[in-house]
């Protein structure tokens, strides 16, 4: 598929999700471009989200189109042993962590700017702000805290989908997920 094919893309007729997906991937797989428009914007929004905070957000749109550009010509070893949002969301953090790994990037445990930013926020904000204090926050986490973090209590997956992605154990994720919600609690309390 053409990296371009992605961006044309336009939303489709609708439909649940869960019934249209194994549809879809088995046409898509066949070269149905619409099939595969249909699961690209069933899925655009919550990828892109993933990736924006895996990754720095400026670099979402174009990482979010590789991922869809991988699943088209990946679509075939799709096997349908899981839902494909989840195999969907596996690709998605494989090309992520292959990306920081090209790009090098490693953020500082502690980020002095952010620590600051979040010394100095009150805790009767605006939802929008504590929105923005709770993204702040997560940033702030280390790596693999963070993935585990947001996969597990952002996106919704369970210790066993989360160990898979990152080719850990589960109690590997369970005691990331302890050290960034206690790292969170600390950047986020008044």
């Amino acid at each position: 598929m053409n990296a371009s094919i992605a961006l044309a893309m336009k939303p489709g007729d609708g439909g649940s999700a869960a019934n249209n997906d194994l549809d879809d991937v088995r046409l898509a797989a066949g070269g149905d471009v619409a099939a595969f428009e249909r699961l690209y914007h069933r899925h655009v929004a919550r990828v892109h989200s993933l990736v924006s905070r895996m990754l720095e957000p400026e670099l979402a749109d174009e990482v979010t189109q590789d991922v869809f550009v991988r699943v088209w010509a990946k679509l075939g070893t799709f096997r349908g042993d899981a839902a494909f949002s989840t195999w969907l969301h596996r690709v998605t953090v494989n090309l992520v962590l292959g990306q920081r790994k090209k790009l090098g990037i490693r953020r500082e445990r502690y980020l002095p700017d952010a620590e600051a930013v979040l010394d100095r926020t009150s805790g009767a904000e605006p939802r929008a702000a504590i929105g923005a204090e709770f993204e702040a926050g997560m940033r702030r986490l280390p790596d693999r805290a963070r993935e585990v973090f947001i996969l597990h209590d952002v996106e919704g997956f369970k210790h066993r989908e989360v160990a898979e992605m990152l080719g850990v154990t589960t109690g590997t994720t369970k005691a990331q997920l302890h050290r960034a919600r206690m790292l969170m609690r600390k950047y986020l309390s008044p």
